[in-house]
């Protein structure tokens, strides 16, 4: 058998070993994913506290229950360690890192690089490799390529398989998961395809086979592109309503309630996650090579980008109709996590607006049943969530609710404060004719 076919026979048939590069919201999922779908499973991070925390048995990501990790380390399917010398042992690889940007707008591709540093002292004959970190068109072919396969004197296609493979992973849902969200797949040669969807439809319901690693490159920035620049308009909309003195929440939903033709995004203090605020900066960064400027990405990031800084400008105006100045006003910021539910911090806009009321002079805290801390290294500002969170609501001048977390009694902090701002429409009904309210 050629080593296309040796290869896709092990991955049918589970014995081929699988190894997962990053261990955190989209690695650790998708390592669990292909264990229980019987294949043994090694991940591999240089976070010791994720491997320790890994070899213990014990989650650390909600997305992952501790009875699955404890499970699957028991029965052997799934392993973890720091040492990169493992991928000797492995036949398959998914690279599942972080691709943020740096301070100047630009990708940072070092988390890319050093895992396929690492991975290419390993490379052998018979591998197959996936790339899930969202990145821009052209980087599995330009950068994972030569140095996996070109440098290393293996042929692409028949000595070796590369593809892209983007990461679908909404943090905190229970109705679409790593599982049985689609996956799109593309390889950089039409063999590269095959063994790639061979491996992934494993363990994973749904592969959507594209022509090339650089279609399924695009189709993710697309993906995102779309949302951002859907709750850019939204965003806009609503400073727009509160020129004209039109509830934007109302207008959201009339215009939701036709059938065709709509899809319903609402207005918030700003973006958050790794994907949406970021992943459509790729694209825009690459088309700056072919002298093309992307005007819609761009316009929706300056946006969503100002939103912290509306929403501080509202609470400010808020303050000085009540008499009191923003400067030396206790100010309780409702939620620290990117979205509903979950503990993730990632671009969080509460991070921004925190810091913002801070540098006008107020005395801020926050409250956060997820995330009892938060560090920000940028600005050098250290923070520990209130304990009593009611009590906090009495206290402060003003109640600024940023996450909309479903834990809060918003009936009773509208009912408890004396003033809020709600950014996100989570007091809803107890907000309407409420004079201590003021919604975005």
């Amino acid at each position: 058998m050629s080593t296309k076919e040796t290869l896709i026979k092990k991955l049918k048939d589970k014995t081929a070993r699988v190894g997962i590069l990053g261990l955190g919201y989209v690695g650790l999922p998708l390592a669990v994913v292909f264990a229980e779908a019987g294949f043994h499973v090694t991940g591999i991070d240089p976070d010791s506290r994720k491997v320790d925390s890994l070899s213990k048995g014990i989650s650390y990501i909600p997305d992952v229950t501790t009875e699955a990790v404890e499970r699957l380390v028991k029965s052997g399917h799934l392993a973890a360690t720091t040492d990169f010398s493992a991928l000797k042992e492995i036949d398959a690889v998914s690279i599942c890192v972080p691709t943020p940007l740096r301070q100047t707008g630009d990708p940072d591709m070092s988390f890319i690089i050093a895992a396929t540093d690492e991975l290419a002292k390993y490379m052998h004959k018979g591998m197959v490799v996936v790339l899930e970190s969202t990145t821009y068109p052209g980087t599995t072919r330009e950068l994972l390529l030569p140095k996996l396969g070109v440098e290393r004197g293996l042929t692409i296609g028949e000595d070796w398989f590369l593809a892209f493979s983007p990461e679908r992973v909404d943090p905190g849902r229970k109705d679409w998961t790593t599982v049985n969200t689609p996956k799109v797949m593309g390889g950089i040669t039409p063999a590269c395809n095959e063994v790639a969807t061979a491996w992934y439809a494993g363990a994973i319901q749904t592969v959507h086979a594209v022509s090339s690693a650089e279609a399924a490159e695009m189709a993710k920035l697309l993906e995102n592109t779309f949302r951002m620049i859907n709750i850019g308009l939204v965003n806009e909309l609503a400073i727009m309503c509160e020129r004209l003195g039109v509830d934007v929440w109302e207008v959201i939903d009339a215009a939701a309630t036709k059938p065709f033709g709509f899809m319903k995004f609402t207005p918030g203090p700003g973006l958050g996650g790794h994907c949406i605020p970021i992943d459509p900066l790729y694209l825009s960064w690459k088309m700056k090579s072919f002298n093309y400027n992307a005007r819609f990405i761009e316009l929706a990031s300056e946006i969503n980008t100002n939103m912290p800084r509306y929403v501080v400008s509202r609470v400010m105006e808020a303050l000085n109709e009540r008499g009191k100045p923003v400067k030396g006003s206790k100010i309780l910021v409702l939620g620290a996590a990117y979205k509903p539910d979950i503990d993730d911090v990632r671009e969080s806009p509460a991070l921004d607006v925190i810091g913002l009321l801070m540098k006008k002079g107020a005395d801020v805290t926050y409250h956060d049943p997820y995330i009892p801390h938060i560090h920000h290294e940028t600005d050098g500002w250290h923070m520990d969530s209130v304990q009593d969170v009611m009590g906090s609501v009495r206290e402060a001048d003003a109640v600024v609710i940023v996450t909309n977390h479903k834990v809060y009694d918003y009936e009773a902090i509208v009912r408890e404060a004396k003033f809020v701002f709600d950014s996100r429409n989570a007091t809803g009904k107890f907000a309407k004719g409420n004079e201590k309210v003021v919604r975005l």
